[in-house]
C-alpha cells in the first residue's frame, strides 16, 4: 500500500532485514509507554515475529528511501463468538516526525485489506485513554466500543 502524504512510503510484510530499524522503533514504542522491556523479552517477541510457524505477525511502513518508519504488531487468533479468526492489534507506532502523516492510517488501512482478503472476522485494538492524537486516528476507522479492560497478573 502507497501511503499518500509528503512522505510517501509503503506498507509491507516484516523482514529479517529490518531488525535494527524494528528494534529502533520497538524501543520508541515502550519509551512512548513507559515501559521497560527487557532484551529477553524483545529478543522473543523479534523471533516470533519472523517465525512463519507463530500466530503473532508483522508489518512495517518505508518511506520511498526504503527506510523503516513505522511498526504494527498483531496476533491472529480464533475467536468464541466468530466461526473466522481475529486480529488483535497490539503494537502500532510511528516516528514522532512522522505522526499525522498518513503512516498509521496505511498500515491499519493494510491489515484491513488482509482481513477483507483473507476472511478474518474483525481486527481489534486498545489505546490509552489520553492518548488523543493515536484516537483522533483510530475514530476515522471506528468508534471505541465502550469495553473496559481489565488486567489480572499471577
Amino acid at each position: 500500500m502507497l501511503i499518500e502524504s509528503p512522505q510517501q512510503s509503503r506498507v509491507r510484510d516484516l523482514q529479517d532485514s529490518d531488525e535494527a530499524a524494528w528494534r529502533r522503533l520497538w524501543a520508541g514504542y515502550c519509551t512512548f509507554y513507559n515501559v521497560e522491556m527487557s532484551d529477553q523479552q524483545t529478543n522473543f517477541t523479534w523471533e516470533r515475529l519472523l517465525d512463519p510457524a507463530s500466530t503473532v505477525k508483522g508489518l512495517v511502513a518505508e518511506n520511498t528511501e526504503g527506510r523503516v518508519v513505522g511498526l504494527c504488531n498483531y496476533l491472529l487468533h480464533d475467536n468464541t463468538w466468530t466461526m473466522t479468526p481475529v486480529v488483535y492489534l497490539e503494537d502500532l507506532f510511528v516516528e514522532n516526525t512522522l505522526r499525522g502523516s498518513g503512516v498509521g492510517e496505511a498500515l491499519i488501512s493494510e491489515l484491513q485489506d488482509r482481513m477483507k482478503a483473507q476472511g478474518w472476522s474483525r481486527i481489534y485494538w486498545m489505546t490509552k485513554e489520553n492518548n488523543y492524537r493515536a484516537r483522533g486516528l483510530y475514530d476515522k476507522f471506528v468508534r471505541a466500543d465502550g469495553f473496559v479492560r481489565y488486567v489480572l497478573k499471577p
